[in-house]
């Protein structure tokens, strides 16, 4: 599996960004599908997540209420679209896909986007 995040840039506070996961290599049937953070000198961090049929979906505190996060199966791509972005929010975005089954960690990362928040 092969996964293309694109969509970062650079915007003001309160701006919004979508993000887009793009996957190829196979079919993700039963796939869940998320994305990660990580800032300038820290871990990464988990920040949304969204099953195969995308009823079910996980948000980091930090951003509940802010982000969404949603698939297109059709088209093979995740989205987390990102409203009223702080300066906090600043960070390489990462998605990644494991099969439902796995309880460990993901398996397929993608190579990650850049979002950077000015204030």
């Amino acid at each position: 599996v092969q996964l293309q995040a694109s969509g970062g840039g650079l915007v003001q506070t309160g701006g919004s960004l979508r993000l887009s996961c793009t996957a190829s290599g196979r079919t993700l049937r039963r796939y869940i599908m998320g994305w990660f953070r990580q800032a300038p000198g820290k871990e990464r961090k988990f920040v949304a997540s969204i099953n195969w049929s995308g009823d079910t979906t996980r948000y980091a505190d930090s951003v509940k209420g802010r982000f969404s996060i949603s698939r297109d199966n059709a088209v093979s791509t995740m989205y987390l679209q990102m409203n009223s972005l702080e300066p906090e929010d600043t960070a390489v975005y990462y998605c990644a896909t494991k099969h439902t089954e796995n309880t460990g960690g993901y398996d397929y990362w993608g190579q990650g986007t850049l979002v950077t928040v000015s204030s």
